[in-house]
């Protein structure tokens, strides 16, 4: 095995994807993870000044010269990454106008980075400028969030507030809400790039038929962001066709845990 495919935050991601893969979350080649990285953390494993080849970005991101990102490869299986990751990631570096990303490392089959990359670097673009720690971008089809968007109104601000009213912990998990964007063509940069203006004020965004993206520090908080999403969209799925009474946190329960929790909620929207 190469000395990169060793590197820490490369196992990380090994581990993940194929915890995300088993809960059914990133079936076939569905899905894709971006995560930014220094290159302190990664020298030591690879030659970071050696070029592999170029792959030109349809968007140029400038502010990203010389930055260096692991993405998950165009139509790789998350279930393969852990056994084979040079051949399902990439570690790339942003040349110096924005324009291309050098292959510094991985997609040893002939591969390229995901076709949502715009998507990605938009996001880490935008989430930078809230949290300079920001540098996880994870995009997933989980069942039940996809699910709900098949029978829930398009509305932002509808969406949380119902996911907020199934579980106490969402509104804890992510009080700042979840951004929602109606059906577009996936890979293209036109929703590459409507995504990146939702980014600029929610971590989660959800596209309706599809999937949800969401942003972190970490593979683990991103992780947990989605999981937490997606245990709110089974719980509302669960109880549809229930024909008992139901029961729900209503808004003057939810104040009550923000006050007790002593966070912040998204304004106008409790």
């Amino acid at each position: 095995m190469d000395k990169m495919s060793k590197c820490p935050i490369v196992k990380e991601i090994g581990e993940i994807t194929s915890n995300m893969y088993r809960l059914g979350w990133n079936e076939r080649n569905g899905g894709n993870i971006s995560v930014l990285v220094d290159e302190k953390e990664i020298k030591r494993y690879v030659n970071t000044r050696k070029i592999i080849r170029d792959l030109p970005l349809a968007v140029a991101f400038p502010e990203f010269a010389g930055r260096y990102f692991i993405v998950t490869g165009t139509g790789k299986y998350f279930k393969n990454i852990a056994n084979n990751p040079a051949e399902n990631l990439g570690l790339i570096r942003i040349s110096d106008d924005g324009s291309r990303a050098h292959l510094i490392w991985g997609y040893t089959a002939g591969g390229s980075f995901t076709s949502e990359i715009i998507m990605h670097l938009g996001a880490h673009k935008q989430r930078l400028n809230v949290d300079p720690d920001q540098r996880v971008v994870m995009h997933a089809h989980p069942v039940n969030i996809l699910s709900m968007t098949h029978v829930f109104p398009w509305d932002e601000k509808k969406l949380t507030k119902e996911l907020w009213s199934t579980c106490t912990e969402c509104i804890v998990i992510f009080p700042d809400g979840v951004a929602l964007l109606p059906w577009m063509v996936s890979s293209s940069p036109e929703i590459g790039l409507a995504s990146a203006e939702k980014f600029k004020d929610f971590r989660i965004l959800v596209w309706a038929l599809h999937g949800c993206t969401v942003t972190g520090k970490s593979l683990d908080e991103a992780f947990g962001l989605l999981e937490t999403v997606e245990k709110g969209a089974e719980i509302y799925m669960k109880i549809q066709n229930s024909n008992n009474e139901r029961h729900s946190i209503e808004d003057g329960m939810l104040k009550a845990v923000v006050d007790d929790f002593n966070i912040s909620v998204r304004e106008g929207w409790l």
